[in-house]
């Protein structure tokens, strides 16, 4: 069709006008014909059975049914209020019908001894059956309507309520878009596609989405567009990973020289685990080509993801290369800076790090030495991102627990590699590009927030680590509990004992970390136990003297919020307790139980709650019980709370999908990731005549600022 009707502005559609227009603009984002047709319902209900009044239940379900009015009459109901009520009648019985409200309306409208559908819940007053607010439709208008015996129920809002758009009226304008576009809706996919999948065309599946004729072509409309919505997104990223690549140069990293030879064969403390090889096998490849590398290497909590790192920065090192790693906090920064450079002990590098707290004689330093290409390896917070911080060949950014970043964050460090392309004025040459992450992505989350960078992951634990165990207590088994502390710690181990809140707060009785202070200090006292205590209010100089003394063995038990989430490897600590854990989110409680388990020792996690527990937080204790895998523990999560909350507040808004569901669809997803790669590189452009339709929709949605312009 002309695909410049559906760009008309909504309220020139038969029914709208200029304030139901306006309103459809701000409640639901609605500015034209294509936006209304966009808008899928949320459910259905079906009306494809008509019931007889004999056949009536007290089950307070809506139901519908054929018959007339043959009765009105006005009751007074006390106070001066008066109801209307209809007798209502088919050949098997009466009912009533009442209106509490628009009496003499209903009253004038009603037509008597003329088949009507009544549609409405059903209740039941002595043996009289009744319902209230009935939807009524003449038979031969309800014949003639589009609409089908599946009703769709719109995305709706409180004020589109108050001003009178119902689920009726836009189910109306609904009908009368289809009219007005004759519903000849153009087809965006290839033939071939349509074929192997058994897609129905794109026409009828929009019909069947909004007026399904029944539930086998309510499935058939929901699958083709699900697949639809989700190709087009495959598309968008791969063809974006593919145009990077073949756009963006990258810096060859040809050799694999004598740092990086030197480390693996004199200097790694264990051996390499088999994902750990294959992964860096990836990067490898991807470092030697002449491609900029963005990948995404995902490994669960103690993984070994940052001895990959340090690789990788040796062979930037080999290359004449410097690197650079960037941590979302100090303590982090602090922890990779410490694990980095007594890795590097015994290698001629100079590495140096740079957090809010460096001194203004060691920023000079490092400013000009990062300037002359003295210092290799540069590791630091937000403090890389400033104006005065220049690299001389600056050839591998890593960055940790990326979701913590922003995208502009990122680009600052691009421009910062200090090289250019050979021509005069020539454009800066992006450094490789490595983002870690301990945070498991489900697969299909990566597959869409992701899909335009290439990933790794890290599946397998470094030998020697036993799995954590894991165990839900409620707060009646606390002296158990205790009890098993006193135990470890005569054991010679330390402990995490971690709370939700910091204050005590009037509405949540969650034990907070200060009473929880109190009442350890006096189960386990002085001079037999000693304790540290740390939380995000404290100034960063106490912090770190409190970690110092927990890492130093002066302290057994370290009481603490979630500060700790990220950071901090104490091989001795081995037992975590959490806290009130039905306040905490899946993926939190999976980040701190992996501080512990940290060394050869066997160690335990206690999940400490209440008795009253919610569907959700049951579910969340199972689950940390039964697995230790991140990624089995990242799709229950994704489950639980949904696609927006697992990425944080910088990603949120990214999957405004309108139809396809991330959890539900993950093998839709799947196959239209599969099938975008295949086109992709069969026929990249889109230049072959069987992919004109297809190249013409991607070049329109490629225009829209739609979800895809937000992602990394």
């Amino acid at each position: 069709m002309n695909m410049s009707l559906l760009e008309t502005p909504i309220e020139y559609l038969k029914g709208v006008g200029p304030q139901r227009g306006d309103l459809l603009r701000k409640e639901l984002g609605i500015h034209k014909y294509a936006d209304l047709l966009n808008l899928f319902p949320n459910r259905y209900i079906d009306r494809t059975r008509y019931y007889k009044i004999n056949e009536l239940q007290n089950s307070n379900s809506e139901v519908q049914i054929v018959g007339k009015v043959i009765h009105i009459k006005t009751v007074e109901q006390g106070k001066g209020k008066l109801r209307l009520v209809a007798t209502f009648a088919d050949e098997t019985g009466q009912m009533e019908l009442v209106w509490f409200q628009g009496q003499k309306w209903i009253r004038e409208s009603l037509k008597i001894n003329v088949p009507y559908v009544i549609f409405g819940k059903v209740t039941q007053f002595g043996a009289t059956h009744n319902m209230a607010h009935p939807e009524m439709e003449l038979l031969d208008e309800h014949k003639a309507s589009l609409r089908s015996a599946m009703q769709p129920v719109y995305p709706s809002t409180e004020k589109l309520t108050n001003k009178g758009v119902s689920n009726k009226i836009i189910n109306k304008m609904m009908q009368q878009l289809f009219v007005e576009t004759q519903a000849l809706f153009s087809e965006n996919l290839p033939n071939y596609l349509l074929e192997e999948l058994k897609l129905i065309p794109k026409n009828a599946a929009l019909f069947n989405i909004h007026f399904p004729k029944s539930q086998d072509l309510l499935a058939k409309a929901q699958f083709r567009l699900k697949y639809e919505e989700l190709f087009f997104i495959q598309l968008q990223l791969i063809t974006k990973n593919l145009i990077r690549k073949h756009k963006i140069k990258g810096l060859p990293f040809e050799n694999v020289g004598e740092n990086f030879n030197n480390f693996y064969k004199n200097h790694l403390p264990f051996e390499l685990t088999n994902a750990q090889k294959r992964v860096l096998k990836e990067i490898r490849n991807d470092l030697g080509s002449n491609a900029q590398m963005n990948r995404l290497l995902q490994g669960d909590v103690g993984s070994g993801k940052t001895i990959v790192a340090l690789m990788c920065m040796l062979l930037a090192k080999d290359n004449g290369f410097q690197s650079c790693l960037m941590a979302p906090t100090e303590i982090l920064a602090n922890q990779h800076f410490n694990g980095i450079s007594e890795l590097a002990k015994d290698l001629n590098i100079n590495i140096r790090i740079l957090t809010g707290s460096t001194k203004i004689t060691q920023r000079r330093i490092i400013h000009e030495e990062l300037e002359n290409g003295t210092l290799d390896i540069i590791i630091g917070t937000h403090a890389l991102l400033e104006d005065k911080v220049q690299f001389k060949k600056l050839g591998l950014a890593v960055i940790d627990e990326q979701h913590r970043f922003g995208v502009e964050q990122r680009s600052k460090l691009w421009k910062k590699s200090g090289l250019h392309s050979g021509e005069v004025g020539g454009a800066t040459i992006p450094p490789h590009v490595l983002v870690m992450t301990a945070t498991p992505i489900p697969r299909t989350l990566a597959m869409s927030l992701y899909g335009d960078l290439d990933i790794s992951v890290i599946d397998e634990l470094p030998p020697g680590r036993k799995p954590i165990q894991t165990v839900h207590r409620y707060d009646s088994n606390r002296l158990q509990v205790w009890k098993f502390l006193k135990d470890e710690i005569a054991k010679g181990r330390q402990i995490y004992i971690v709370y939700p809140l910091i204050q005590e707060s009037e509405k949540m009785d969650y034990k907070d970390l200060m009473d929880g202070y109190e009442s350890i200090s006096r189960d386990f006292p002085l001079p037999q136990y000693s304790i540290s205590i740390l939380h995000g209010k404290m100034k960063p100089a106490d912090k770190d003297e409190e970690m110092r003394r927990f890492a130093a063995g002066k302290t057994n038990i370290m009481v603490a919020t979630t500060v700790i989430e990220v950071g901090v490897n104490i091989p001795n600590a081995s037992v975590m307790v959490i806290e009130s854990a039905e306040r905490f989110g899946l993926s939190q409680l999976h980040q701190l139980r992996g501080r512990v388990g940290r060394g050869a020792e066997q160690s335990y996690c206690i999940l400490m709650t209440s008795h009253k527990l919610s569907n959700d937080s049951k579910i969340r204790m199972d689950t940390m019980v039964r697995t230790n895998d991140g990624f089995e523990i990242s799709e229950v999560d994704l489950k639980l709370r949904g696609p927006g909350d697992i990425m944080g507040k910088q990603q949120s808004g990214v999957l405004n999908l309108q139809i396809a569901d991330l959890v539900k669809d993950k093998d839709i997803l799947q196959l239209a990731r599969h099938h975008a790669i295949k086109l992709l590189k069969d026929d990249a452009p889109m230049e072959k005549p069987e992919h004109s339709k297809l190249r013409e929709a991607f070049i329109e949605i490629s225009k829209k600022k739609t979800i895809w312009n937000y992602i990394s």
